[in-house]
């Protein structure tokens, strides 16, 4: 499911996640997040697949930029990625918070994206691994090879 992303700022929610749908490690992580309620009820966080083609982008972006890199998008407009937009999403979710703390201490944030980086040299080699675990997906009717004709 995704939701518009271009919308003007008083339609807009406090944060609108930007995640690449196509990749199994995001879809399980993205699937975590979703499944808490915010921290403040009047703060929905939505969540937008950019691996959808048909999924109007932020302006000044690429769905090549967005797909390389994990975004979140603020009520504002204002553009996070990497440690930054995950310590967005993190302060507006129950139990995720604590990071979103530690990441103000002083060095936190400048470790967290360098170890981001490191994450996405290897994101390729994992995303690999990570679709090799999913469960097959469901065969759709008529698609099997001895089938009767």
């Amino acid at each position: 499911m995704t939701e518009p992303v271009n919308k003007s700022v008083e339609e807009s929610p406090p944060l609108t996640v930007l995640y690449d749908g196509a990749c199994p490690l995001c879809r399980r992580e993205i699937g975590i997040y979703r499944g808490l309620q915010p921290l403040h009820s009047d703060a929905p966080v939505c969540f937008a697949d950019v691996s959808d083609a048909a999924l109007p982008l932020p302006p000044g972006t690429t769905r090549e930029q967005l797909l390389a890199r994990f975004h979140v998008r603020g009520r504002n407009g204002e553009l996070l990625s990497g440690a930054q937009a995950f310590l967005a999403l993190w302060a507006a979710l129950p139990g995720w918070r604590w990071l979103a703390l530690a990441g103000r201490l002083p060095g936190a944030a400048w470790l967290m994206e360098h170890s981001y980086r490191v994450f996405l040299r290897w994101r390729p080699t994992l995303q690999r691994w990570a679709s090799r675990l999913e469960p097959p997906a469901p065969e759709r009717p008529g698609s099997h090879d001895n089938a009767p004709r």
